[in-house]
């Protein structure tokens, strides 16, 4: 084998040898994402796919190594607990391909990043919203105030600005990635506090809206048909990594891969990124809002209009 590929005498005749390592189960939406992609490709046909789901982040680089000595090509997964460890590996196995989720650059030759850049069709969402609330009070719960997070609350809340600018948000933190629970019981503080509207960055603010009566938006899949969302969610901020996926194993295969940042392949212009269709909701959002929408999301395509990223912590306004 050449460096990052198949030899092109064996590109046909044998299958590219991939690795995921996930820390949490593949039924968590964010790595659900990432196995989705890969397992498309390995139902194609073009890839062989093995996979390790809750690795702690103490076991994380030793199941790296593990990957790495059975002769793999590319390794899929985070590194945003142990980036440093992560590059390390990478620099011990210069012959395999690595495509890690990670806030970092990428690194050497073979360690590429990416992560979720759905802030576009959240700024849609905002949009939506801010068309939608009564009250023009939104509240919006996430897991933890990190870079990832807050561009998508900052540009959910400029979309809502941009129709209303008498909007106000309600912004909570849980401290999980994953405690439905808590983050109900945080969307049920918000809506005592006044809100009418609630982003659903974590599994559980659905769960609460529906309880209270009000609508919400979703993140990352498809919460209206995954999450029970019927009648709540309107729309979704949807992230698709096979573009991502499918061009690292083009890279791999031609013996091309080189560290990138794989932030164009996760946004809406290259197909990483959309917003979900708006399902029963469709004939209660405003003709011209729908209108807006569309007409921003071929802007946004085209390059013709451009979401600002803000990864500092979002604050409440009220």
């Amino acid at each position: 084998m050449t460096a990052f590929g198949l030899s092109t005498t064996n590109a046909q005749a044998e299958k590219l040898k991939v690795a995921g390592i996930y820390t949490v189960p593949i039924q968590q939406k964010w790595v659900g994402t990432l196995h989705r992609a890969l397992t498309a490709a390995k139902e194609r046909g073009d890839i062989e796919y093995n996979f390790s789901e809750k690795v702690a982040n103490t076991d994380y680089v030793r199941v790296m190594r593990e990957y790495a000595e059975s002769d793999v090509d590319l390794v899929v997964g985070e590194a945003f607990g142990i980036s440093r460890e992560a590059r390390k590996v990478a620099d011990d196995y210069p012959e395999i391909a690595f495509l890690m989720g990670d806030p970092g650059g990428p690194h050497g030759e073979n360690f590429s990043v990416f992560d979720n850049w759905i802030h576009e069709p959240c700024y849609l969402m905002g949009v939506v919203a801010g068309t939608m609330t009564n009250t023009n009070k939104i509240g919006m719960v996430g897991g933890f105030p990190i870079g990832e997070v807050n561009r998508l609350f900052h540009a959910f809340m400029e979309g809502a600005r941009s129709v209303n600018p008498d909007v106000e948000f309600k912004v909570s933190f849980i401290g999980s990635w994953y405690d439905p629970p808590k983050a109900k019981e945080f969307a049920f503080a918000q809506v005592e506090s006044g809100v009418d509207v609630l982003y659903a960055e974590r599994a559980g603010v659905v769960d609460a809206a529906r309880e209270k009566g009000i609508i919400a938006f979703g993140n990352v899949n498809d919460m209206n048909k995954a999450e029970n969302g019927t009648d709540v969610v309107v729309a979704s901020a949807l992230w698709h990594m096979e573009p991502a996926i499918d061009y690292a194993i083009g890279q791999v295969k031609a013996g091309t891969f080189t560290a990138e940042n794989y932030k164009e392949w996760t946004m809406m212009k290259a197909g990483g990124a959309s917003l979900s269709p708006f399902y029963e909701f469709a004939d209660k959002i405003p003709a011209e809002t729908k209108a807006k929408v569309e007409t921003l999301a071929q802007q946004i395509k085209a390059g013709d209009f451009v979401v600002q990223t803000n990864d500092e912590e979002p604050k409440s306004t009220f």
